[in-house]
């Protein structure tokens, strides 16, 4: 069946609301490559969006899912007390620190901000909840009321959840003061800081329920803070009574070189939300929270049929197992190391890459025009002539002028090159 045929069968019964990077179709995919119904082969350098960490088809986590699915497929966890629920939410608190030690389950990211949007209210008897500007933390309703990357992704479904206030992230390649001019590493977080008390101050402390923050912007354009920020906004949060959530949803499960982004920064949140990679390609979110914040959410305050569904859970451990394997998240961090070296040295080549920036293997690209303003087009272009080579990366920013670089964790030196070729030779054509 050739392609055309496919996305035709695809219009006549799918929803045009879904969005797609490429027209392509794939038949099958194992470790870091996608098998194309036209017969090529993809170096996958989008995991799905930063979900199968491990590759495709990993053989440790498909010998979990078929030995848990001979055992025990679904019983909602409200119905009856299954291990594996368990068995994840301890290992789960294992590997956190600092009192995050409660864990409420759930099938996906959205769902997981929703949970974390949800507990924060109950558990402070507030309303507020700060966010940041280019930040995405889903599509559902709080998840989308409290993300700022894209006015689009609100556009039609006004009036949105009420008492959210938008702070600006620092972004530091584009972060301008008041005055509008482009602060460095050191201003950029104080001017930040200060938006964020300054809505404190405004609204009132006894207002604000939670911030919520990703501790690496994803969507908004793979732009990691200066290092101290996150102590910064701790203590404010801290200061005013404030919870703080980290949305970890893209950043958790090792794709930073460490198995949590918030590890980099020395700072724990007081709730955290976790999926995409957590279960390497099975539907899985979920938060973790201190047990002072979790114990104030009554019996039957919030809840979900599917969330820790006992297939999932199995997937997840198997994947946390090869994670936690020594040595395994140093050669991440490392392979980023060699990634952004790369990068960093086309990017003194080529007058189109502004900035190059990212933390182990979630990376971004910036491409500007002449006059440093964001170049979709650019992106757009080297997009699609990586795909035509066969290479899938996909973009984000608020302009869509970030190419990211999402590889598997577990992804060979000799594809890393491969890939780094096919992208080099495309910019060099831009």
């Amino acid at each position: 069946m050739q392609k055309e045929e496919i996305i035709a069968r695809y219009k006549k019964v799918v929803s045009p609301v879904l969005g797609h990077y490429n027209d392509l179709v794939i038949k099958g995919a194992k470790g870091s490559y996608l098998f194309g119904i036209d017969g090529k082969n993809y170096l996958d350098f989008s995991c799905g969006i930063a979900v199968t960490s491990l590759g495709h088809c990993h053989p440790k986590i498909v010998s979990a899912v078929k030995k848990q699915l001979s055992n025990l497929e679904h019983i909602c966890i409200g119905v009856a007390y299954y291990e594996k629920y368990i068995e994840l939410a301890e290992k789960l608190s294992a590997i956190t620190s600092d009192g995050l030690d409660m864990c409420f389950f759930c099938q996906d990211g959205s769902g997981a901000i929703e949970a974390a949007i949800k507990l924060a209210k109950y558990a402070t008897k507030k309303q507020g909840i700060i966010s940041f500007t280019g930040s995405f933390h889903g599509r559902t309703f709080a998840a989308m009321s409290v993300t700022n990357s894209k006015e689009k992704y609100k556009k039609g479904y006004e009036p949105l959840m009420a008492n959210v206030f938008e702070a600006q992230y620092p972004y530091c390649y584009r972060c301008v003061d008041d005055a509008g001019q482009k602060c460095d590493p050191d201003n950029c977080s104080k001017h930040c800081i200060k938006a964020v008390e300054d809505i404190i101050a405004k609204e009132g402390k006894d207002k604000i329920a939670a911030v919520i923050i990703e501790p690496v912007l994803g969507e908004g354009g793979y732009a990691p803070p200066p290092a101290f920020y996150l102590k910064r906004l701790k203590s404010v949060c801290e200061q005013n009574g404030i919870l703080l959530i980290f949305d970890e949803v893209q950043t958790g499960f090792g794709r930073t070189g460490k198995m949590f982004a918030h590890e980099h920064f020395g700072v724990v949140p007081d709730i955290m939300c976790m999926a995409k990679g957590i279960a390497n390609g099975l539907p899985l979110g979920g938060i973790i929270a201190k047990r002072e914040v979790m114990e104030k959410w009554s019996v039957s305050a919030h809840g979900g049929t599917f969330g820790g569904n006992p297939v999932s859970c199995a997937a997840a451990l198997a994947s946390i197992e090869i994670m936690q394997k020594k040595g395994f998240l140093n050669k991440v961090e490392r392979m980023g190391t060699y990634i952004m070296r790369k990068l960093d040295s086309m990017g003194s080549k080529y007058k189109c890459i502004g900035d190059v920036r990212g933390l182990g293997l979630m990376i971004g690209v910036e491409f500007i025009k002449e006059n440093g303003d964001p170049d979709p087009e650019t992106t757009s272009k080297v997009v699609k002539e990586c795909l035509n080579n066969g290479l899938l990366l996909i973009s984000c920013g608020s302009h869509d002028q970030v190419i990211r670089f999402i590889p598997p964790l577990n992804v060979k030196k000799s594809d890393v090159d491969h890939a780094l070729k096919i992208f080099e030779d495309a910019v060099c054509k831009m």
